[in-house]
């Protein structure tokens, strides 16, 4: 029985079909179906019942989807201990935040690839949460507060944001010194109504307004220099404009909670080692910088 017929099943099963086990895999469609065919054959059984959403276990293939499983494990983990010393290999297929991602967390990413030549890494940059099973992905680099979900996640450190306002804005408006005064004044938000402040030891919710919303970082960074509103932002988006003046901060005396990084994985026994190794070189980076702005 080929190890590679199983992990393509395990794969699949996983990731309810042939189209996002194949983009997990990094292989063709027809390759995936290939190799489920072949071991269909070879066990006597039919494993997925194919549908024109997807691929649904049989009775057969749930059973058989825990041994599989087991067995890719294993192998797995005798080549990691056979490598040499801190070799990777393989696959690494990552989901990063488009805000955030290029300038922070790509370099780490590239320095991960430079010092395991044999890995190939892919990286897809997007403020959008992706369905990391459903569309292949091996892990998540993600920004902010995390939703409860059966992911796994890591924290490896924070992110300082801060509320600005351009000068115009403030000149026409004035600038909020309370909570009460924030959430009578327009914002640019993303995508929520409700924005987090520290307030002594705790955090309030000011349920704020604004008619203009986005999903991406620096679309708000646009927004907020335009004069259309208050907005948080995290400091490393807008350490410039607060330089040279064009972005002011508001209200230091209440700021917003530190955004958290996290490194997610799909629920498993153990994360692969090369998983291990991007979280603590982000970890590390974290720690040589402080917060990141």
């Amino acid at each position: 029985m080929d190890i590679e017929e199983l992990q393509t099943f395990v794969e699949v099963a996983d990731a309810g079909g042939v189209s996002p086990a194949a983009r997990r895999l990094g292989i063709a469609k027809s390759i995936v179906s290939r190799r489920l065919l072949r071991l269909e054959t070879e066990l006597g059984v039919q494993l997925l019942a194919r549908t024109t959403r997807g691929a649904a276990l049989t009775e057969a293939g749930m059973t058989f989807r825990d041994y599989a499983a087991r067995v890719v494990a294993e192998i797995a983990s005798a080549r990691e201990t056979l490598s040499p010393e801190g070799e990777l290999r393989g696959r690494l297929r990552i989901a990063a935040p488009l805000s955030f991602g290029p300038t922070h967390f790509a370099p780490v990413l590239a320095d991960m690839a430079r010092q395991h030549p044999k890995l190939h890494i892919t990286t897809c940059y997007s403020d959008h949460i992706v369905d990391l099973v459903g569309e292949g992905y091996d892990c998540a680099i993600r920004v902010g507060i995390l939703r409860d979900s059966s992911l796994v996640a890591k924290f490896v450190g924070p992110i300082l944001a801060k509320w600005v306002a351009s000068p115009d804005y403030i000149e026409r408006h004035g600038a909020p010194q309370t909570p009460e005064e924030f959430v009578k004044h327009e914002c640019v938000m993303l995508g929520t109504e409700t924005f987090p402040a520290v307030v002594g030891r705790k955090v309030v919710a000011m349920k704020v307004q604004g008619r203009f919303k986005a999903d991406n970082g620096a679309a708000l960074v646009s927004a907020a220099l335009a004069g259309l509103g208050l907005a948080v932002l995290p400091v490393g988006l807008i350490e410039a404009h607060l330089a040279s003046g064009a972005l002011v901060e508001v209200m230091p005396q209440f700021p917003p909670p530190k955004i958290g990084v996290y490194v997610v994985r799909p629920p498993g026994q153990n994360p692969s080692r090369k998983i291990r190794v991007l979280t603590a070189m982000l970890l590390k980076c974290f720690q040589n910088q402080g917060d990141m702005t």
